[in-house]
């Protein structure tokens, strides 16, 4: 699970931040609202954690700008505001939960446990694209009705493309979602599996589902 933590307080960020890691989740940090965005628009975490008082944009503003941009990603507003009304403009403008300053760090952790937990359970069953489907929970793969082999990278990396149907992935947010790690431009893995898994996929098959766009990355689409 990776989170994004998006807090201008330097001491406070790298406290949830090691934190986090801690309990086993990779957490990126982003100390403005402007960076905060860019990074929550990229589609690659599990969960945001958005302090609201940011500067360049503040926290409100990234998170109706992310649900204007339909991305669904759980939002837990920090804020050292504490009235009813304040929270329940944050939770008019999308946030799924709301942390008052201080906070126990205890208490953090449940409520992200929370929220990824719910996330995961209003997940479909299965993914679909044309007729190709993906069961996560079984760990499945089929197309047209025939089953398809996957090693668990190709598993991994198909399940982020079903995840995001007609959305370009570049090649740096496939590998900080399915790698874990900071884009290196000097290897050719992610075309590698691309390749690997657009053979199994499309190979014989029609219509295409996985597509190329030069210069950007990969769109997984029926259409």
């Amino acid at each position: 699970m990776r989170i994004l933590v998006v807090e201008d307080e330097k001491k406070v960020a790298s406290f949830i931040k090691k934190g986090l890691e801690e309990e086993g989740y990779a957490v990126d940090v982003a100390n403005d609202g402007a960076e905060g965005l860019d990074l929550a628009l990229e589609g690659v975490h599990n969960l945001i954690i958005l302090d609201i008082r940011l500067p360049k944009m503040d926290g409100l503003q990234v998170l109706q700008v992310l649900r204007q941009e339909r991305v669904t990603t759980p939002v837990l507003l920090l804020t050292v505001r504490a009235t009813i009304e304040d929270k329940v403009l944050g939770l008019d403008a999308g946030a799924d939960d709301y942390l008052t300053k201080p906070f126990a760090f205890q208490e953090l952790v449940a409520r992200v446990r929370a929220l990824l937990r719910r996330r995961i359970e209003a997940e479909p069953t299965v993914l679909q694209v044309g007729d190709l489907i993906l069961d996560p929970a079984r760990r499945t793969v089929a197309r047209g009705g025939v089953k398809i082999e996957l090693t668990p990278r190709e598993f991994t990396l198909l399940d982020y493309f079903m995840r995001n149907p007609g959305r370009v992935l570049t090649r740096t947010m496939i590998a900080e979602r399915v790698w874990d790690y900071s884009f290196d431009t000097s290897t050719n893995v992610i075309d590698v599996y691309v390749n690997y898994l657009r053979k199994k996929i499309d190979t014989d098959r029609e219509p295409k589902l996985l597509h190329t766009v030069r210069g950007v990355g990969y769109v997984l689409k029926a259409d």
